[in-house]
């Protein structure tokens, strides 16, 4: 089902063309909304009808194994794909709403800057990110349209292993295990080490464990990334999106380029 919206700043354009025009439809989603710790991820995919992929749904109800699996093949098969991500001070300073829709943004203009140009984005949910293609939100997309299940599932996985990444760093929390979710584990990490530079500020539980201790620093710093992919990720995670998009290829919005 679709749901168009309006434009705004936030939500998008509302020109999307008749199925029979669409060409590359490129499917959009993100990941890691509700953690209390690390970026919010998103991704972008233009799938290869030519090459199809069994197995594609919502990452959500994937094994981690499955989902493995399906991220090398939609990286193979697909016309063309991007990930990207918005940093932990972004989603303080503007919202974790608005923090996924940069996100989502970036992905979409990272995938056109490699030469995949999108003639209709469709975005899981029901708001979509300001592109400057056709888009519209699909409630539920990311069970219902083939590249939005792939987007999911890259963004997950991606986002997945930046947290193992960040584990090495802080193996007191249990990133490995919880991923940034706020888990019992995680909730009992914070109560006896406090928060660590990587914890988003602006959630209640981080507010109530900077109350009480004073910010923790990794002993250990954590290996650097180094996957020939798509990803906005510099080690653990840049220090400012600006930092991000001149190393590895987050591509700014205008108004912060």
């Amino acid at each position: 089902m679709a749901r168009r919206n309006a434009a705004s700043p936030q939500l998008g354009l509302d020109l999307a063309p008749g199925a029979g025009a669409v060409q590359r439809l490129c499917g959009v989603d993100e990941a890691g909304r509700g953690p209390l710790a690390g970026p919010v991820y998103a991704a972008a995919v233009v799938l290869d009808p030519k090459r199809p992929i069994r197995g594609l749904a919502d990452s959500k109800i994937l094994t981690a194994a499955r989902r493995e699996a399906l991220y090398e093949k939609i990286c193979e098969r697909a016309l063309g794909w991007h990930i990207a991500f918005a940093t932990v001070e972004e989603i303080d300073s503007i919202n974790i709403l608005h923090a996924s829709m940069l996100a989502m943004q970036r992905a979409v203009q990272g995938l056109a800057a490699s030469g995949v140009v999108p003639d209709l984005v469709q975005v899981d949910g029901n708001r979509c990110p300001q592109v400057a293609y056709p888009v519209e939100a699909i409630v539920k997309g990311d069970a219902l349209v083939k590249a939005i299940s792939a987007a999911s599932i890259l963004a997950k996985v991606a986002r997945d292993r930046a947290l193992m990444e960040l584990h090495v760093a802080y193996p007191q929390y249990g990133f490995d295990s919880h991923v940034g979710y706020g888990t019992p584990q995680h909730m009992a990490a914070l109560a006896e080490f406090g928060a660590t530079p990587h914890h988003r500020r602006s959630f209640a539980p981080v507010r109530e464990a900077l109350a009480q201790r004073p910010l923790f620093t990794a002993m250990v710093a954590a290996a650097p990334v180094t996957e020939d992919i798509a990803v906005a990720d510099a080690g653990i995670f840049a220090a400012a999106a600006t930092e991000a998009a001149t190393q590895l290829g987050t591509f700014l919005p205008p108004e912060a380029s």
